[in-house]
């Protein structure tokens, strides 16, 4: 694995990761019954943008490191996954 590969793996658990937790204990205007003039009601009062981002760096780490250590050194190689026999 290249470092490349390792980042972009890094950056794909990531967004992934943080597109599931942003609607998480999201509060809109509307829910809220305050509405800013200019806005629609389905905006988010306090999106808890750091918070979150924290929270996503922290377990992306954890999952993260675990499969890298595991593409470099685990007992899965890419001639086990070679069902073809090219590479033999």
């Amino acid at each position: 694995m290249t470092i490349t590969a390792a980042l972009v793996l890094f950056a794909v658990i990531w967004f992934m990761l943080l597109m599931m937790a942003l609607p998480i204990r999201e509060r809109s205007q509307e829910d809220e019954g305050v509405r800013v003039p200019g806005t629609p009601a389905s905006a988010p009062m306090d999106p808890m943008i750091g918070k979150k981002m924290f929270w996503v760096t922290v377990v992306t780490v954890i999952l993260w490191l675990p499969l890298v250590l595991f593409i470099l050194y685990g007992p899965v190689t890419m001639a086990d996954l070679d069902f073809y026999g090219r590479n033999r």
